[in-house]
């Protein structure tokens, strides 16, 4: 059988395994394909719409939820006010009732819903008592709270992960991308953040706190940043410091009509993002040079993990995708240690601003499926650990 040779299963383990998803009505089969001397083999395909999963992305400006079938395609969608306008609280009273209107947008049976993914931005950290949140973060949205109050609110499976990670996730799985592949993502929102998929899984390091590529430092005595390190890439090319890079041309943020206000970033940003669209070479110049920059730091990280394919993502590439590959693909091409023997690819996902939501998503439909399992953590407490085997033990 071709699913036993490349998945190194015997052929007794796939035919029971592809029997349970059949029964299911996950996998169908569409016929018979040609002989090659025996018994002609049965062709399956993914019955994309037989289950669905919810994901959410909890950013401070808004709270994006994507309902997707099996192959990761967006059906419905919804937003709602983010974490800067709300608490935990509201997005536990709110979300059975928007899940509930993205089923029906979709006209999907709510038992076909696997599950729910949450894509958070920040890191989860551990201490003696188990996870705590970070400093930036404040504690209302702590992973596992966050997981607690979702899961009692909608009587629905939760898994929680960092955004990027989430990303990464959701283009191994939209892209139906091969086991054996390994690439890293890049997310772009108000931060930098870094995804890898190595082997068909995705890295995440000893807690779950891996691709904080804002935070690899190109100046050490560049400006401080807030995690405590000075010269971060986050605060030399996100979208918060190309807007203080715009702001100190007066006569350019005027004509943008830039407000300068802290909370105003994300919406400054975007003027500036769709000004280099439109072709105002100040503008571009900001954009490039912030490319640039990133593109310095893949080149470090692609010396250390040689890497052949970068995917670029996230809400900042709107209006300026293009052009931000292009200068962090010729950054690669030109310093890169293995340029001589490989090329590294730069593209773009499909799934631009909702790589992370749809990529919660997916988390969700691995986790129940038997895929991606997020690994606890040494220092987790005996309650978190207990939680994962409840789990474990209901799929």
């Amino acid at each position: 059988m071709e699913i036993a040779a490349r998945s190194g299963l015997t052929e007794a383990t796939v035919s029971r395994i592809v029997k349970q998803l059949v029964q299911s009505g996950i996998v169908i089969e569409t016929g018979r394909g040609s002989s090659t001397g025996g018994k002609r083999p049965t062709l399956l395909e993914l019955n994309r719409t037989a289950r669905f999963a919810v994901g959410i992305l909890l950013s401070d400006r808004r709270t994006t939820y994507v309902l997707t079938d099996l192959s990761g395609a967006v059906v419905a969608s919804d937003e709602a006010a983010g974490t800067a306008h709300i608490r935990r609280g509201d997005v536990a009273a709110t979300a059975p009732g928007v899940i509930d209107s993205l089923l029906e947008q979709a006209k999907a049976p709510r038992e076909a819903l696997l599950g729910i993914g949450v894509a958070i931005p920040g890191r989860e950290e551990y201490g003696e008592s188990g996870p705590r949140p970070d400093p930036e973060w404040r504690p209302e949205w702590d992973w596992a709270a966050v997981e607690q109050d979702l899961a009692k609110a909608t009587g629905r499976p939760i898994s929680v992960e960092n955004d990027s990670t989430c990303a990464a996730i959701g283009e191994f799985w939209t892209t139906q991308g091969s086991a054996a592949a390994d690439f890293a993502v890049v997310n772009l929102a108000s931060g930098i953040g870094f995804g890898l998929v190595t082997a068909g899984d995705v890295y995440r390091g000893a807690t779950s706190n891996v691709g904080e590529l804002g935070h690899v430092i190109l100046d050490v005595n560049g400006p401080e940043c807030t995690c405590g390190s000075r010269g971060c890439l986050e605060m030399l090319a996100a979208s918060k410091a190309i807007v203080r890079s715009a702001l100190g041309d007066r006569a350019f943020a005027h004509d943008l009509a830039l407000s300068g206000a802290p909370e105003d970033a994300p919406d400054d940003y975007d003027r500036i993002a769709r000004a280099s669209a439109d072709g105002d070479g100040r503008a571009t110049a900001l954009i490039v040079d912030a490319a640039r920059l990133l593109g310095k730091a893949l080149v470090s990280v692609t010396n250390v993990l040689d890497l052949e394919r970068i995917v670029l993502t996230g809400p900042a590439l709107d209006h300026v995708g293009s052009e931000v590959a292009r200068v962090v693909g010729e950054e690669l091409s030109d310093h890169a240690y293995v340029r001589r023997i490989h090329p590294t690819h730069v593209q773009l996902s499909r799934n631009g601003r909702l790589a992370s939501s749809i990529g919660a998503a997916s988390l969700a439909i691995h986790e129940q499926l038997g895929g991606f399992h997020r690994t606890a953590a040494p220092q987790e407490s005996a309650d978190h650990e207990q939680s994962i085997r409840q789990r474990s033990t209901k799929e």
